[in-house]
């Protein structure tokens, strides 16, 4: 990445495309509201750390993806590194790549709208701290879909942010859902997330318990994860899967 300014610049572009489009936007409903309601830390703190789950999740992936497009995989698995060692490796530069983009965000929130995250008082720890390990764990889950079912199947981690987005309430309060999306949304560990900001702002206080509850989510999903992938691997080693890669079919 530091020899290439073509990878590093996504990791500030599209970050800064984001807060500046929803800054604006958040401003001007301020400006249009009869209500004298703030939107800035409703709406912009929420696609703040929207975002920042989104570059978690997908800094495991192209990590991993990046592997794969340059048919090193199979050269790393030659070595001694074991399966835990790997994964530990996509953890530790997700950190790596989600913290700068992190820190990106903050300052054009802070510096161009205003946005204080006093508002959200230590509260934001624990926010980006659940964020960060469901964000890894859809990481490692895209990751072992891709070793499944070959290259081509890259096309279906894109999507995850999005499918998911509707259920979590980033926007709007889960009980605005329907009774079956709401089921779905109390199992998803960024919901107990945006539920929690969205009553800091209105100033109420967060249930501890629904927090841990989605701290606690977050880690079964890692868990879940890495065992999947970890089953994958061990699959793929046995039928030969892992050296059949091709980048124009499902294998």
């Amino acid at each position: 990445m530091r020899q290439s300014p073509a990878r590093a610049l996504p990791i500030f572009a599209w970050i800064a495309v984001d807060m500046v489009l929803w800054g604006f936007l958040t401003r001007y409903l301020n400006a249009i509201s009869s209500a004298g309601f703030d939107f800035v830390p409703t709406l912009l703190g929420a696609v703040l750390l929207w975002d920042f789950f989104i570059r978690v999740m997908q800094g495991v992936a192209l990590t991993f993806l990046e592997d794969v497009w340059s048919r090193n995989f199979l050269n790393i698995f030659a070595t001694p590194l074991s399966i835990s060692e790997y994964v530990g490796g996509l953890v530790l530069s997700t950190i790596a790549t989600s913290s700068v983009g992190l820190i990106v965000m903050l300052v054009l929130a802070t510096s161009l709208f205003g946005l204080s995250f006093f508002a959200y008082g230590l509260m934001l720890v624990p926010f980006l701290l659940v964020l960060f390990l469901f964000g890894i764990a859809l990481g490692i889950l895209s990751s072992a879909m891709v070793l499944r079912f070959g290259p081509a199947s890259e096309w279906l981690v894109w999507p995850i942010p999005a499918l998911i987005s509707p259920f979590v309430g980033v926007l709007y309060p889960i009980s605005t859902l329907p009774e079956w999306m709401q089921g779905i949304s109390y199992v998803l560990p960024p919901s107990y997330v945006f539920e929690g900001m969205r009553t800091i702002v209105l100033g109420g206080s967060v249930s501890a318990r629904a927090l841990l509850c989605g701290g606690c989510l977050a880690v079964v999903f890692i868990l879940i994860a890495g065992w999947l992938f970890a089953h994958v691997y061990h699959y793929a080693v046995r039928s030969g899967l892992i050296a059949r890669y091709s980048a124009e079919t499902l294998s």
